[in-house]
């Protein structure tokens, strides 16, 4: 793990990165959201990642952010989004621990979480997933069926449906993965200008790739290894 000490240096040339992609698009690095991905790292990274003013955070696994949550005395001042495949038999636990849930993938799911969070009284905040490049090995909605699900989601009273993610093939050429982001854009954007004006979010890129989904309209990059190193095995 990067130590603390080498974490500005570190994320002083990640938003250098990250501004630059953002200019070269015409777009305003205010709008981009570093997302910090924490799964596999120490019990501490959390109070690591706040102390360097990182305050949304992401978790792959339910119980790993179950321990997290049970020595981190600042919950209060993150916000957590869940970025690892969601089983419905841990959507109750889900819903109580994250802010933000990335990774629903299927209709069932939603409904799962929608009548969840009804029987909390609360309102979840959700992504729906998009399997843009059709991965066999990855999770999600088909580019075909996202339009028709995002109808179906939105008229669920308990979910929030605040934006799109998708996480692309691996080891594809760069304009193979410039061109399946710029479809996940266009899915985020026929939804909200004609579905649910509250889905604003693009969550695509990560620490070996931000920089052109932030010039395809990123406003979520999830960065791990960039920030804290190579993880724990």
């Amino acid at each position: 793990m990067t130590p603390s000490s080498n974490l500005n240096n570190l994320m002083e040339a990640l938003n250098s990165r990250i501004q630059n992609a953002a200019r070269k698009s015409g777009r305003s690095p205010d709008d981009i959201t570093l997302v910090a991905v924490t799964k596999s790292f120490p019990q501490n990274i959390w109070d690591i990642a706040l102390m360097h003013n990182l305050t949304t955070l992401a978790e792959s696994r339910i119980q790993e952010a179950k321990e997290k949550l049970r020595t981190f005395k600042h919950r209060d001042k993150i916000e957590l989004h869940l970025i690892g495949r969601l089983q419905s038999n841990k959507a109750r636990k889900a819903g109580e621990m994250f802010d933000v849930i990335q990774t629903v993938d299927s209709i069932k799911l939603a409904k799962r979480l929608n009548a969840i969070s009804a029987e909390a009284n609360k309102s979840q905040k959700i992504y729906l997933q998009v399997n843009i490049g059709k991965d066999p090995n990855k999770q999600g909605f088909t580019p075909d069926e996202i339009i028709d699900s995002a109808k179906e989601v939105s008229a669920l009273e308990n979910l929030e449906l605040n934006g799109i993610m998708t996480i692309p093939p691996q080891g594809i050429p760069t304009n193979n993965l410039r061109e399946l982001y710029k479809k996940t854009r266009e899915i985020r954007n026929v939804i909200k200008e004609s579905i649910n004006r509250v889905c604003k979010n693009l969550s695509m890129g990560m620490s070996n790739d931000f920089e052109i989904a932030i010039e395809e309209g990123a406003t979520h990059i999830r960065i791990g290894t960039a920030l804290f190193g190579v993880r724990p095995q």
